[in-house]
């Protein structure tokens, strides 16, 4: 008997829904403020890379998108608590993946 792999859409829950808009301010508040900017609008994520409220789900190259990432993803037997979810720029959560334990994934400063 053969088993469909099911894949989820990024910056989704484990059950492959859109976060409510509480959790995603939520995770947002826990980006590093960027000095000179108001941390409503701008913050900067784990590896430093500047990201834009308005920018969620946003992937153009070099932009301040971001994405809301599962620390220890989702394959991995991660869930949906707040401490298990961070920002991250979306390069960066690419570049991190399914990777887990690490902190060797920061391609945009």
């Amino acid at each position: 008997m053969e088993t469909a792999l099911l894949t989820r859409n990024r910056s989704t829950d484990t059950n492959g829904s859109h976060f409510s808009e509480e959790i995603k301010k939520a995770v947002w508040n826990k980006a590093k403020e960027a000095e000179g900017y108001d941390p409503n609008i701008i913050r900067k994520d784990y590896c430093g890379a500047l990201m834009q409220w308005d920018k969620y789900g946003d992937t153009e190259m070099f932009g301040l998108g971001w994405e809301i990432d599962h620390i220890k993803p989702v394959a991995l037997g991660g869930n949906d608590d707040l401490s298990n979810l961070q920002p991250l720029q979306w390069q960066n959560n690419r570049n991190k993946a399914n990777k887990y334990p690490t902190s060797d994934y920061c391609e945009m400063p």
